[in-house]
């Protein structure tokens, strides 16, 4: 698998990761990894924060709408 973004950029580059939110691959320099909160609970909500996050890898368009800077 290619980077999406660096292929956009005419760039050819291994993908290193998949972002959790799309399925895009992206390479070392276009790979976010953030550590979310782990809910734990049952239909219908999450009825709890655990005390430990989860590494999620997210693309750069994908981690600025978590952010909300899109």
């Amino acid at each position: 698998m290619k980077c999406y973004v660096c292929a956009k950029e005419g760039v050819s580059s291994d993908a290193v990761a998949v972002c959790t939110v799309c399925g895009m691959g992206t390479c070392m320099k276009h790979t976010i990894r953030k550590e979310v909160d782990v809910w734990e609970g049952g239909y219908p909500f999450p009825s709890r924060k655990l005390p430990k996050k989860m590494p999620r890898m997210f693309c750069p368009d994908c981690a600025g709408a978590y952010k909300g800077e899109l």
